[in-house]
């Protein structure tokens, strides 16, 4: 491959793009583990991908690109720790650590689940924890943070940085907690875990709706948590949930990537196998006796996977779980989701009444907009439910939603 070859140098800078994607977070946990240092752990990965660009144009991309990446991050940390005086003290034990590392892609299999527990020390602010895990751990962007928490960028970014300060200055140890410390730190963890898988679902960056290597990295680390804990019954449920939202995955997006919603999706493209995989979870985790928010939100995801189609859903059955999750998470994304199951019960009347008392709580969420223009045009009400669909397209930047919404505007001007 020439250097000169334009077509070639950007196949391989969606190479290295990809390959970070999918290694960041192994690697920076991998580093971290061994130095002890986020931030130098962020930096020898970031170093290693501007190895890679300045290379692997000309050189073509390696038969392991992700193990070639934790060897260059790995001998650069090497090399930073042999010059920096603030390592001198530990330079035999971090150099012998270092040089063990080995040349592939195979790391212990929990070095992210030890740093996501340590993201989540109960000294750091909880979206300060969640915040820097998605950073560190999994290696989204801070834009990508950002929006999934709805703040702006650089409150993100300092939010991230005094996290990193706080580990440093109170020697928060790397390592997984006692078991009596797990159960603190356990809700806070499975939060990350599930805002790694929405973002998956769908994604705030990329020039895709999903992505799905997070979901993925989502469920591992789901499976790893229900594995390490198999007493712990919300863990068992957060990986059946995933599981059963990635069970309609083949049938969430058309040909073209649009999204499709889940009232006109082929179910005999979802994965009758994950289903089942997943009901036999929330089985184990009701025999425990210890009911939870995920087991909730998990028979929720259930009813919608056995209902052979979207008008044989069981809707009040829907409603009676929504109103018991209201009772642990009274938050108001539940609420919208309950009203949206209200609509199919009580009439689209009645929801849209109780979503317009989330107005001010929801008014920068692009669903709360998509939800009211659903409400909106079921009662006849198209130039409002317009408008709701033009202010749900203003605040959402995922590419099959944003193509979702205007086919609806565009069907809007047809009828209107």
């Amino acid at each position: 491959m020439s250097s000169a070859d334009p077509v070639g140098a950007r196949e391989t800078r969606s190479l290295i793009e990809r390959v970070f994607r999918e290694e960041a977070g192994r690697l920076t946990a991998s580093l971290v583990r061994l130095l002890g240092d986020f931030d130098l752990a962020e930096e020898m990965v970031g170093e290693a991908v501007v190895e890679a660009l300045r290379r692997w144009p000309s050189s073509g991309p390696p038969r392991r690109p992700g193990a070639w990446l934790l060897t260059c991050a790995r001998n650069k940390a090497l090399d930073r720790i042999r010059r920096e005086a603030r390592f001198q003290d530990r330079l035999p034990q971090l150099a012998a650590r270092i040089e063990a590392l080995p040349d592939s892609a195979e790391r212990e299999p929990d070095d992210r689940l030890r740093l996501i527990f340590t993201c989540c020390h109960p000294a750091l602010e909880p979206d300060a924890q969640v915040a820097l895990t998605l950073r560190a751990v999994v290696g989204l962007t801070t834009a990508e943070i950002a929006r999934a928490f709805m703040v702006p960028e650089a409150t993100l970014a300092k939010r991230v940085t005094r996290a990193k300060q706080k580990i440093q200055a109170a020697g928060i140890p790397y390592r997984a907690p006692e078991p009596e410390e797990r159960a603190e730190r356990l809700p806070q963890v499975m939060r990350v875990v599930y805002l790694v898988f929405n973002e998956g679902c769908f994604t705030t960056g990329g020039d895709l709706g999903v992505r799905r290597e997070l979901v993925d990295d989502a469920e591992w680390l789901a499976a790893l948590l229900a594995g390490s804990l198999p007493q712990e019954p919300e863990p068992l449920a957060l990986l059946a949930l995933i599981r059963l939202h990635a069970a309609r995955w083949p049938a969430r997006l058309d040909a073209g990537g649009r999204l499709v919603p889940l009232a006109d999706q082929d179910r005999t493209r979802w994965d009758a196998q994950r289903i089942r995989s997943a009901t036999a979870l929330i089985e184990r985790a009701a025999a425990l006796g210890r009911t939870g928010p995920y087991q909730i939100e998990a028979a929720i995801a259930a009813v919608h996977c056995e209902a052979p189609s979207w008008n044989e859903t069981d809707w009040p059955q829907l409603l009676r779980l929504y109103d018991m999750l209201l009772a642990v998470d009274p938050s108001p994304v539940v609420r919208l989701n309950r009203a949206v199951v209200l609509s199919h019960t009580d009439g689209p009347a009645a929801a849209l009444a109780q979503v317009d008392t989330l107005t001010d709580r929801l008014g920068r969420y692009h669903l709360f907009h998509a939800t009211r223009a659903a409400l909106l045009r079921d009662l006849g009400r198209d130039a409002e439910a317009a408008e709701a669909d033009r202010e749900a397209l203003r605040r959402t930047a995922n590419p099959a939603e944003r193509s979702l919404l205007t086919a609806r505007l565009r069907g809007s001007d047809a009828t209107g």
